[in-house]
This record gives structure tokens, sequence and C-alpha cells, in this order.
């Protein structure tokens, strides 16, 4: 059984050259019609992105039946934060508050993704994070996603990915925080490299920020980052695209 999985930063549907434009994420993600979809930066009544609901405009405009979203930053008029869209139906759905100190604050979404089966169904846990951008925090978020009871309820062969803006320029997330929980990181660019898919800026590509880790039943089949031109403008990041076999 095969599935698409998604993450993207969309920057607010505001793309480099200033103009908010969400049918140019809709438009990027018709292109690549995944099965889940992971959004960070997500505006909810928000005056720069007119005052859309994003999650529900790119969602409805993409006949997503099911989505969970988990607002974390709180503005003068609106919220913004992450968004899960899926064809799947979602079971469970829970933010997990990332928040360290007085830095900007962060969540992880996790959701539980009913995927259809022979069988009837598998449970895949799907936590969709945005983390902080200094090193001590990522440190101290990662942490707080590992050790929370919803990591801690799921065994080490359950499937599980954790996936987002990890905002980790230096690609040291992997070996000292996922590989110990069991993590392998899909988005990595050769077998044994600490460097992840390039993803930011958009424009040209420096950073692997955006990344995809998982653990139990799944293997990666393809995993790759959009060269599409239009992704070079509609927002900063580029989005990773992952096609996984559930075995």
């Amino acid at each position: 059984m095969r599935f698409r999985l998604v993450t993207y930063n969309i920057h607010k549907a505001i793309g480099v050259d200033g103009a908010f434009r969400p049918e140019r994420i809709i438009t990027i993600l018709k292109r690549y019609n995944a099965d889940i979809t992971l959004l960070q930066e997500v505006d909810r009544g928000v005056p720069r992105s007119d005052h859309l609901d994003l999650a529900s405009t790119i969602a409805k405009a993409l006949d997503y039946e099911h989505r969970a979203v988990g607002m974390n930053h709180t503005m003068k008029k609106g919220r913004y934060g992450n968004a899960t869209l899926s064809r799947f139906p979602i079971g469970r759905q829970r933010n997990i508050d990332l928040t360290h100190s007085w830095r900007k604050r962060r969540g992880a979404q996790h959701t539980v993704i009913e995927i259809p089966h022979r069988r009837g169904t598998v449970s895949l846990d799907v936590f969709n994070v945005h983390l902080g951008l200094s090193a001590k925090e990522r440190r101290v978020q990662v942490r707080r996603i590992l050790e929370s009871g919803d990591m801690q309820r799921l065994d080490a062969t359950h499937a599980c990915i954790v996936a987002g803006d990890m905002n980790d320029w230096r690609g040291v997330l992997k070996r000292q925080r996922f590989a110990d929980a069991g993590f392998v990181c899909a988005t990595t660019r050769r077998p044994g490299s600490r460097w992840s898919i390039k993803t930011f800026p958009s424009y040209a590509p420096t950073g692997g920020l955006d990344k995809i880790f998982y653990r139990g039943p799944l293997h990666p089949v393809h995993v790759y980052r959009s060269r599409l031109k239009l992704a070079q403008l509609a927002s900063d990041h580029l989005p990773v695209i992952a096609d996984f076999h559930f075995e």
C-alpha cells in the first residue's frame, strides 16, 4: 500500500514577490495530489491574507474531505499555525504546545490518520511541526515531542511520521535527537549524510529546513523537492514530496 505525503511551509500564501496569492499554493499542491498534506504558517482571519481561513480555502479547492488545524500564534487580528489536510479520515487530533520561554508560540499538531486497507484500516500517527529559530529552542521542542504522552503511547514499531519546517540549518536534529528514538530521516540527500534536501530559500535553496522523519513499517519510495518555477515564487520554502510504502 502506498500513499503520498507533502510538507510545505506556505508563508501565509505570500510569495517572495510580496503578493498574497493563495491560488499559487493551490496550483502547486494540485500538481502533486498528495494523500496527506502538512502545511505550516497558515493564517486564519489575518488582514495580510484577506481575513481568510487558509486551511479551509485550500482544503475545499483541492477536495480534501478531512482537515485538522492547530493555531499557535495570536496576532492583533487573527491567528496562524499548522494545518493537516487528508484524503483519509482523521481519527484523533491534538495540538502540542512547543513554546519555549519568551519566544514565539510554536506547536506540533498530532493527528491519527486512518488509512483504508484491504483488511480494514491501519493507523498512521503524524506530527506536523514548525520548530523555533534557535538551536537550544529546537532541542527543547524535539525533546518535548518525543517525551509527550502522544509519542510515548506509540510502540516503536507503529507507523509514525514527524515532519514540517524544522529550521535545522546544520542538520543536527537527526543524529542528536531523532535517531535515538528510532526515527530515520526520509529527506536525507544521500545515505549516511547529515544534510537534507535543500528547500530554503525557494528561489535559490541553500538550506534543508523542511524534513520528514519516520519509523515503523514505512519505506520511502521516492522523496524530492518541487522543481516547479511557480514554487520558487509562491512561498519562501519549497514543498517536499514523499511517496511511502506502508508495509
